[in-house]
């Protein structure tokens, strides 16, 4: 390899571990469809890897939405199995032809690729991203009129479906790392749709060409994306300080001191209400700008209102947030169940059959006496857990109606100070 050659290669080298926060974790998955940037991602760390002692196994998601995707995974596969490293393909066949097909895709994609990694004790995934995608990703957002956390696209580590994911390639260039290929006599896969104008992400792509005279080129936009990372943080701190010092947990409600709320800056309060709102959803994605600013000046005149499956009212100068009684209405589960992604009963000895979790709503409200004295709303009640067996309410641990049973937060479903709160 001539000099150049090699100081091109340490360059990306360095900036990958760099990327990585300056080491490998002992275990790492890495995603590779076999396009140009994961078939560089997949060269370059198994050569750190190998030196790192770090365990590394790759993946590939086959989609089945084109005849070539199966042939393109076997050509992962195979160099995989040259570099001595375990290769798994992974098969979707949930697609229904109903909404948009992309991001039905992304999602199972990652879903996908957790369980996979959760099998294979991979705590980590390392992605493809180089700072075209980051470019196009914060053009994108633009065009949504996103905020500061849409622009600051996407991060060099985030954690999702309880894996970590890093896209340590974020400052590298897709030609760059072309050239690595070629350097290394290594091929890739041409995706032919990365041509194709009927998608949104293809046509930012080719209009980029179009900014670059005007200065808004990769470098530029890949720049602004670390800037809005940079206010973003600051906000999440700002937001943390606030919600330390106005909010609290009560029965799985997220409850928030009204004065001190609606003092704080708009953006801190949009930061907790989404934040509030997705700790008690579990919804991957947030709801838009618009209906969360509505909800907030609702509140502020002491409207009550629903969103994200939500209900939300002021009451004796604190803001309620909880589930809304209908989205739970119909959803029953074993007692030993998880209910609502978020709730564990405990028994007081052991299960009788036909012992369910379900919503306490207004008949069973009706046989707790002492719900009042809790002090709590009853909107909020009707929609906590419940133990029934048939139309026998056993319990109502949140609403005063003990009888030795109780009901607890699954680990995780706490107040969520990491939920993503944009598009």
């Amino acid at each position: 390899m001539t000099a150049p050659a090699a100081s091109a290669d340490a360059t990306l080298i360095d900036g990958l571990m760099a990327g990585l926060g300056g080491r490998l974790p002992p275990r790492l998955g890495v995603a590779v469809s076999g396009g140009s940037d994961s078939m560089a991602l997949l060269s370059l760390l198994h050569r750190l890897s190998a030196a790192a002692g770090t365990h590394l196994e790759a993946v590939t998601v086959n989609h089945g939405l084109r005849p070539e995707a199966a042939e393109e995974a076997v050509f992962v596969a195979r160099y995989a199995g040259t570099l001595g490293l375990r290769h798994e393909t992974l098969r979707w066949r949930g697609w229904d032809g109903q909404g948009n097909l992309q991001n039905a895709a992304r999602e199972a994609r990652y879903r996908l690729m957790a369980d996979w990694a959760g099998r294979r004790d991979l705590p980590a995934i390392a992605l493809g991203h180089t700072a075209d995608d980051q470019a196009e990703t914060v053009l994108m957002r633009l065009a949504r009129r996103a905020g500061v956390d849409g622009l600051s696209a996407m991060a060099p580590r985030s954690d999702r479906h309880g894996i970590t994911w890093l896209r340590p390639l974020l400052f590298a260039r897709r030609e760059a790392l072309r050239a690595h290929l070629r350097r290394a006599n290594l091929e890739w896969v041409e995706d032919p749709s990365n041509d194709d104008p009927r998608y949104a992400r293809i046509q930012t792509r080719q209009s980029l060409a179009a900014l670059a005279p005007l200065g808004i080129d990769v470098a530029t936009l890949a720049e602004v994306a670390r800037n809005m990372a940079a206010a973003r943080e600051a906000l999440e701190r700002q937001t943390k300080r606030a919600a330390g010092e106005i909010l609290r947990i009560e029965g799985g409600a997220v409850v928030m001191q009204a004065e001190a709320f609606f003092a704080e800056p708009e953006e801190i309060r949009r930061r907790l209400m989404i934040r509030a709102l997705g700790s008690i959803s579990g919804s991957a994605y947030p709801p838009r700008r618009s209906p969360v600013a509505a909800l907030i000046a609702g509140l502020e005149t002491g409207q009550a209102a629903t969103l994200d499956g939500c209900q939300a009212l002021l009451r004796r100068g604190e803001i309620w947030v909880f589930r809304e009684y209908n989205a739970v209405r119909d959803l029953r589960v074993p007692a030993d169940q998880l209910w609502d992604g978020r709730w564990r009963a405990t028994p007081p000895d052991r299960l009788s059959e036909g012992t369910e979790l379900r919503a306490l709503g207004a008949e069973g409200l009706a046989q707790c006496p002492d719900w009042r004295s809790l002090g709590r709303p009853r909107a909020m009640l009707l929609s906590t857990p419940a133990i029934w067996q048939g139309e026998c309410l056993l319990a109502a641990p949140l609403a005063g109606l003990v009888e030795k049973w109780h009901v607890q937060r699954e680990s995780g479903a706490e107040w969520n100070e990491t939920a993503p709160l944009s598009h």
